[in-house]
């Protein structure tokens, strides 16, 4: 499991007693793990906190018995997985886990010294709630050096999958279009004459367009159909249009005016307001952002800078003193300059934590001070838009979707082999 996911499910579902000391009155062993003992109050907790995490995700609970099998499971491939990562010297330094626990933090909108407050209310004990920080630190490297890195995905590999999915992209099922739409009505079989004042009022309103006027008025001043939305059809797949509609179409990018065409309702024309495909999903999100940045030292805990942040933060929404003029006073970052400004952003730009943060915010918020492995932020987002993806990041795209596919699939081979060579002696239950 990802960390950012785990350290979400951890602080969110916990119980009041799931991460507390273990009682030592009562206990027995229940599995022993290449001489590692697994006790009972271990895994009662972790059935516990599995149970609430369900209730709460309003997912209807499973008998004791297979909640058992399944928790005992896993928490007997953590520990083969931690015992083969001590091995391998993989380590979980003191500032990494800090970092984890401030995120945490700020994440529930509370400063780290009140975070650990409200964990002692609870009574769960701060040292297992960061050694549960510590193991999954530890378990996520180890995944990514056994398993993520050793997956390989050709140039080849990505051109065939990209090759597929633009073939599916070319399955009217698979595009979504927004037409405007003015329609000159004809009736059944019209004269003549009918249709001969039909099409000089479509050269007349053509002629009006090439002069800078614009569709949406001239719906209103000569469209025959619904007109209350200026004309617009509303996004649908192309395959719930008339195929008429779409010929005339296709080709068009956004913004594009199609030739009249005409049916048995009379002389349309059509205007492509907003196109999207489904299967190529050709665009990206965008967000321009700003941050002020303290990078902790000898002199400046991350602690302290967090303190610092939040105070400085009030101050910014208290309007005392603006975001960029305090990012040119105190941020330690090259930004500091333009007023912490980042430009536009792409997804991956930015260290996963910085990212995930950015992400939950709303335009114009200013988050909680966020710790990452640059120091400690304030991030305030500005404006969020979607950019075509360019042919190098559609190449991208699908070799990140490759990897993670074979990421899957290689993480249970793998975790089973780990598990395979371990000494797993299960005990009877008392």
């Amino acid at each position: 499991m990802k960390l950012t996911v785990w350290i979400f499910v951890l602080f969110a579902f916990v119980s009041p007693c799931s991460l507390a000391q273990n009682a030592s009155g009562g206990d027995y062993i229940v599995a022993l793990i290449n001489s590692e003992p697994l006790t009972n109050a271990e895994l009662q907790q972790q059935m516990q906190q599995v149970a609430e995490q369900r209730a709460q995700q309003g997912m209807a609970p499973v008998p004791e018995a297979q909640l058992r099998a399944a928790v005992i499971q896993r928490m007997v491939n953590d520990r083969t997985q931690l015992q083969l990562a001590r091995e391998m010297g993989i380590r979980a330094d003191s500032v990494s886990v800090d970092q984890a626990e401030t995120n945490i933090a700020a994440q529930n909108q509370t400063d780290i010294l009140q975070f650990r407050q409200s964990l002692e209310k609870r009574g769960i004990s701060v040292a297992a709630f960061r050694q549960q920080l510590r193991d999954q630190i530890v378990l996520s490297r180890l995944h990514e050096r056994e398993v993520e890195a050793k997956i390989k995905v050709s140039d080849a590999e990505v051109e065939a999958a990209l090759e597929v999915r633009i073939a599916a992209a070319a399955d009217p099922a698979n595009q979504e279009v927004n037409l405007g739409h003015l329609l000159l009505a004809l009736p059944d079989n019209p004269s003549a004459d009918a249709l001969a004042k039909a099409q000089a009022l479509a050269q007349t309103i053509s002629d009006r367009l090439k002069k800078g006027d614009s569709f949406e008025a001239l719906v209103k001043e000569f469209s025959s159909a619904e007109r209350s939305k200026s004309g617009q059809l509303g996004m649908r797949r192309s395959d719930r249009y008339p195929p008429l509609f779409i010929q005339a179409t296709q080709a068009l990018p956004e913004g594009g005016v199609s030739a009249w065409v005409r049916s048995d309702a009379g002389l349309h024309l059509l205007r492509v307001l907003e196109r999207r495909n489904l299967a190529m999903a050709d665009k990206i999100p965008q967000t321009r952002a700003r941050h002020i940045l303290l990078r902790p030292d000898a002199v400046l805990s991350p602690v302290q800078a967090q303190a610092r942040l939040a105070e400085l933060r009030g101050r910014i929404l208290g309007g005392k003193v603006t975001f960029e003029a305090a990012a040119r006073d105190v941020s330690q970052d090259g930004s500091a300059a333009d007023g912490g400004e980042l430009g536009w952003a792409s997804p991956g730009m930015f260290v996963p934590e910085f990212e995930d943060a950015m992400n939950r915010l709303a335009p114009g918020e200013i988050s909680a001070p966020l710790a990452s492995r640059f120091g400690v932020h304030l991030i305030q987002v500005l404006e969020r838009r979607s950019t075509d993806m360019t042919p190098a990041q559609l190449r991208e795209r699908e070799r990140d979707a490759l990897r993670g596919r074979r990421y899957d699939e290689n993480f249970v081979i793998w975790e089973r082999d780990v598990r395979d060579k371990a000494f797993v002696e299960m005990r009877e239950a008392r």
